[in-house]
């Protein structure tokens, strides 16, 4: 065992000992959630490592809410909500040390013929790990997670209709180590479980909302860091419910400032070689140059895989540190594209997604950009150097409507992704619109019940 990390035999001696008895076999869904089903550790070892599990395809045809809805070719009442394999990748398999008796492996999906069901998230990433490959290249990704945490508990939080929660800060603790002492406790399980479930924590620091806070961990290839991901986002919430805390990591909880999830990416040749430094301008290889002029190029109709709720697009506001502009700048927190590090740590941050993105697909979408920059040698625009706010650069979407007709109609997103993908997140959008135009808000209540 190596930090929490499992071999398979490590885990059948944990078992016959009595050590661990249930296995979380998980995949992610739509939405970013880890879903799945709890086997026992026995049964885990003697049918679902060889042949898998299975699960309703409509897993990744629902709503937020997990209701059925219309629209998706994979998964239908007129298809009969048939099964999907659940198939294990045995480098994921590790123990959950918030949960006793427990170990947890991820799994790609596919269909009872052993295909991929290209439209299950981390098979999207993959095949723009396969399209890098073929370039000698690798993606190395590092995500920086924000969260507000409450001192109600999540069911307090429910009944309350999630109004009138009591942050656990009444005031801006960013960098505050008075401020984190605060909350310490929880950060630190967090931190501790994290390790032991064999992430690399770097550190935590409050940020400026109202009990705001971010843990950071190294980074990895960008599929390792994509589960990594979201086993952390799943086990915050857990750890955060035996604390009798809740917190969230919705992108916009109010009117102050939003929970971002910043995306560090960079390149490496398949031997390991740093390739985005060079002797360009800025320390820039020929690459980097590409590889960002990509991400602009894309990144308007891309972005809907960045931002994929209605509550994502209340973040660019601003002045927020949240960007609003189509632009690129060194070390410059006003742009979408912030470039920072040297050398072999040079990497360029998208400071687009909030802490609702689906890592899988922002991470996918990254790629796909940067390699339209790279296979079409596009330019790259200057530099902007001043607020980016104040521009007269493009804007990032302001919408999910505005984002998902964008990617709809996307020849590049058509191209990088295929149809059968694209259509499908299309409907999820339409889905979610749908919901959103039909839902009477407080909004309208508190304006127009009596007055008007």
């Amino acid at each position: 065992m190596s930090g929490g990390r499992l071999g398979v035999q490590e885990l059948r001696d944990l078992v016959a000992r009595g050590q661990v008895d249930t296995v979380l076999v998980a995949i992610t869904d739509m939405q970013g959630r880890l879903q799945g089903k709890r086997c026992g550790g026995r049964y885990f070892l003697e049918e679902v490592l060889k042949h898998g599990t299975e699960g309703c395809n409509y897993l990744l045809a629902v709503d937020v809410e997990m209701n059925t809805v219309g629209g998706y070719a994979m998964s239908s009442w007129e298809r009969g909500y048939g099964d999907m394999v659940m198939a294990p990748d045995l480098d994921t398999l590790r123990l959950v040390p918030w949960l006793e008796g427990t170990a947890m492996v991820l799994c790609d999906v596919q269909w009872l013929d052993g295909t991929p069901v290209v439209a299950a998230p981390r098979q999207v990433l993959r095949k723009q790990l396969e399209r890098l490959a073929e370039k000698n290249l690798r993606a190395y990704v590092g995500t920086e997670l924000e969260f507000i945490v409450f001192d109600d508990t999540f069911e307090s939080a429910w009944d309350k209709r999630y109004r009138d929660l009591t942050p656990v800060n009444q005031y801006n603790v960013d960098y505050s180590l008075l401020g984190t002492a605060r909350i310490e406790p929880l950060l630190r399980d967090i931190r501790k479980a994290m390790t032991g479930a064999g992430l690399y924590v770097e550190s935590a620091k409050g940020e400026c909302n109202l009990g705001q806070h971010e843990i950071a961990f190294r980074y990895d290839e960008a599929l390792v860091t994509c589960d990594n991901h979201s086993i952390y986002k799943t086990g915050a919430k857990e750890i955060a419910a035996k604390h009798g805390k809740s917190l969230t990591f919705m992108a916009k909880y109010d009117e102050r400032e939003g929970n971002s999830c910043h995306i560090h990416l960079s390149f490496r040749s398949t031997d390991g070689d740093a390739v985005l430094a060079g002797d360009r301008d800025h320390g820039f290889s020929e690459l980097m140059e590409r590889f960002i002029a990509g991400q602009l190029a894309c990144l308007p109709e891309f972005t809907y895989l960045l931002a994929p709720n209605i509550n994502s697009y209340k973040r660019f506001v601003r002045g927020s540190f949240a960007p609003t502009a189509v632009a690129w700048g060194l070390d410059n927190r006003t742009c979408s594209l912030r470039v920072v590090g040297h050398g072999d740590s040079l990497r360029v941050e998208n400071r687009v997604p909030g802490g609702d993105v689906n890592p899988y697909l922002a991470v996918a979408a990254i790629i796909a950009s940067g390699l339209h920059g790279i296979e079409n040698e596009l330019d790259l625009e200057p530099l902007l150097a001043g607020n980016a706010y104040e521009s007269d650069k493009d804007h990032v979407p302001s919408t999910l409507r505005e984002a998902a007709a964008l990617f709809t109609g996307s020849k590049l997103a058509r191209e990088a992704f295929g149809d059968e993908m694209v259509d499908h997140y299309t409907n999820t959008a339409r889905v979610e619109l749908d919901a959103y135009d039909a839902a009477v808000t407080d909004w309208e209540r508190i304006r127009g019940f009596e007055r008007l």
